[in-house]
């Protein structure tokens, strides 16, 4: 308590420069601490959750990061109109910017971060490795210097042997990164990493390091203050990811033993004090065959930052805060706790099966589950948000803790089951799979883990097909349901026979058919009422693929069907998106289609000789032009979606007819880029 107490005598009001998740995480302990909390916001965040839940908010600027998020001068004016003593820059944006924590040192506000000289060491990757290096720290072979020639970077990736592996030097989260398997994909790939630093970091400038085929990615958390004090609070395993981005974190790292801990913790710790640290920063080594390598270090709180906090009990923003107030920490290494574990699964909006594009949309359904032991929920969004293309997609954080790693895996697939979102494509399907995977199960997983369990991670799991429709059947006929009950209410005699939807006839027999498609398969399905039912569906049975069964429901208070089927009892939760049925079934996500026989069919353009834009985002390269020759595979434009490039290629041999977009240019879903005419190999 005295370490809140001496944050609130140093500092009593707080800017968060930032949105999102991150933002209303601060904004949580800054409250619960008595501090006054102040937001930022873009005009396309003006309904965002973090400008509600503060006590004040300044919009500052456009929807575009680059005219808001990362505008310093319109962060610190917010500042001084709204007398913010404090500054917590969460993570991305401006939080490991050096020149943003000197405008803040010099406008008299307190940074919640390192001091400029220490993001500044670790800012540039290769100035990093070069500073470990001479620490005797061990690093990955590999290129770290200046020189940028692209002859220069080709020769030595040459000499460290491919694969190699390209990184911004400046930044992280994946973005300026590219796999490099032969020297012949090296100058594009060199090109595409380039532009993807710059686009994020406003630098271009790269490393080139040896590939490790197998790697694990675990990090080590740090923490230092002003007065000297340093300590570690154990690592967490990292190593499930895509496009080098992080899906799943869990503390500690399985298979870790105390000895490794201490001496990666101790690696750690020295090099926060070779660059006289401050505050929370994290070490993240690459490690293969018991060798651990520097990779690099973040001068900010982590995403996955509640892993620790899980295992450990400790508060890493209130930590932050009452260190930027100039407090000593309040334990010493021998004090830190490790009990239990935790793991985080990250629920991006994204399309899985289409290598992991992000998605946009309105979030027409979202729930999470309540109070649940063990589970804890960080989110930045509610129902009815939109999930926009202008930055991260990341809906929430799912984090669980157990005694054991296998309690802790068990409530975050039970939780994560229990999540129901629609209004655009999310990975939540993807990370129960991940989950319930045999070699996630057994622990110690590398980075490849993804990309070599491919099969398995990005189709759906066998389920009964029956109990799928069955669910669409019953949801579609609470539809009609409630569509009749609203036309009763609305009518002069409401109650009319006419509008009797429980299937209930006299004398005979009443069918309700209906028709599904199921990715290129069209299922029909007939609920069935026999005469005479003396209670609404007495009786009701179900036909699908020929078999006849009886069939009941209830409907749960969270929304979900309570489903008699035949001799099978199971719950399924289904959510309407548009002419689409999602069907949530043991851990799976189905999307079918409701073929309404009341509806026009439109007819779809012939996508033939186009290109189409996967998602929406930003032209930011054209690499052919019109009445161009192009083989099957060949790179003809790149798309820009949440900083992170997508390079579409040729469907087949072609000439490039036309060319319907430029550099620069926004586009939407499945707009056509170019039309393509099919030419002779």
């Amino acid at each position: 308590m005295a370490q809140r107490e001496s944050a609130r005598a140093l500092f009593d009001s707080l800017l968060i420069a930032n949105r999102g998740e991150i933002a209303c995480r601060i904004l949580r302990t800054a409250r619960a601490m008595g501090i006054r909390t102040v937001a930022v916001y873009s005009e396309a965040d003006t309904e965002a959750q973090h400008v509600k839940l503060a006590d004040s908010a300044f919009c500052i600027g456009p929807a575009a990061a680059a005219e808001s998020y990362l505008r310093v001068d319109r962060i610190l004016e917010a500042a001084r109109q709204s007398d913010a003593q404090a500054i917590h820059p969460g993570y991305g944006f401006l939080a490991e910017n050096a020149d943003f924590a000197e405008a803040c040192a010099a406008a008299g506000v307190i940074f919640v971060g390192p001091p400029p000289s220490a993001i500044r060491a670790m800012g540039s990757k290769s100035e990093a490795k070069a500073l470990m290096e001479r620490a005797a720290v061990p690093l990955v072979p590999g290129y770290h210097g200046a020189e940028q020639d692209e002859a220069l970077l080709a020769e030595q990736a040459r000499k460290i042997g491919f694969p190699v592996l390209i990184k911004a030097s400046a930044g992280g989260g994946g973005k300026g990164m590219r796999v490099v398997e032969k020297p012949g994909d090296f100058k594009a790939a060199l090109a595409g990493a380039r532009r993807e630093a710059m686009a994020s970091f406003g630098d271009d400038r790269v490393l080139i390091e040896k590939y490790l085929t197998k790697p694990r990615h675990i990090e080590i958390q740090i923490f230092r203050d002003s007065h000297g004090n340093g300590v570690h609070l154990n690592e967490r395993d990292c190593s499930v990811q895509r496009r080098h981005q992080k899906v799943l974190e869990e503390a500690p790292a399985p298979g870790m033993t105390s000895a490794r801990r201490a001496e990666m913790g101790q690696a750690a710790v020295a090099a926060a004090e070779a660059i006289d640290y401050l505050g929370a920063g994290t070490v993240e080594f690459i490690v293969e065959d018991e060798q651990f390598y520097f990779m690099e270090m973040n001068t900010r709180l982590q995403v996955e930052h509640p892993v620790t906090e899980a295992i450990t009990g400790l508060d890493l923003v209130a930590w932050q805060l009452c260190v930027a107030a100039g407090e000593a920490l309040p334990i010493t290494q021998e004090q830190v706790a490790l009990r239990g574990h935790a793991i985080e699964a990250r629920l991006y909006a994204e399309d899985a099966e289409r290598d992991f594009l992000p998605a946009t949309g309105d979030l027409r359904r979202l729930r999470f589950p309540e109070a649940v032991e063990g589970l804890r929920i960080d989110s930045g969004v509610l129902e009815g948000d939109r999930v926009s293309p202008f930055y991260d997609p990341m809906i929430a954080k799912v984090i669980a803790w157990g005694e054991t790693r296998d309690e802790a895996l068990r409530r975050l697939r039970q939780g994560l089951d229990s999540i129901r979102v629609a209004g655009c494509r999310t990975n939540l399907a993807f990370l129960g799979r991940a989950l319930r995977h045999e070699a996630f199960a057994a622990g110690g997983v590398d980075t490849g883990f993804i990309a070599r369990e491919a099969g398995k991670l990005l189709k759906p799991g066998l389920s009964e097909p029956g109990q799928v429709l069955t669910a669409a059947a019953l949801h579609q006929l609470q539809l009609r349901r409630r569509e009749t009950a609203a036309q009763a209410a609305s009518s002069s005699d409401p109650n009319s026979p006419w509008f009797t939807c429980d299937g209930w006839r006299l004398n005979a027999e009443t069918a309700q058919p209906m028709r599904f498609s199921w990715g290129e398969d069209i299922c029909d399905v007939t609920l069935g009422f026999g005469p005479g039912s003396a209670g609404v569906d007495e009786g009701m049975r179900i036909t699908l693929a020929g078999k006849t069964l009886p069939v009941s429901f209830q409907q749960r208070p969270d929304g979900d069907l309570a489903i008699a089927l035949g001799d099978r009892r199971y719950v399924a939760g289904v959510l309407d998106e548009g002419d689409d049925r999602l069907v949530f079934l043991q851990g799976e996500i189905f999307r079918l289609g409701f073929l309404d026989p009341q509806a026009h069919a439109g007819e779809g353009a012939d996508a033939g000789g186009s290109l189409t834009a996967p998602m929406p985002g930003k032209v930011t390269a054209v690499l052919v032009k019109q009445g161009e020759r192009v083989t099957q595979g060949q790179a003809l434009i790149v798309l820009e979606a949440m900083k992170m490039e997508h390079t579409l290629l040729a469907p087949a041999d072609s000439q490039v007819v036309a060319l319907h977009f430029a550099v620069g240019d926004l586009v939407e879903d499945g707009v056509e880029l170019l039309t393509l005419e099919p030419v002779e190999a």
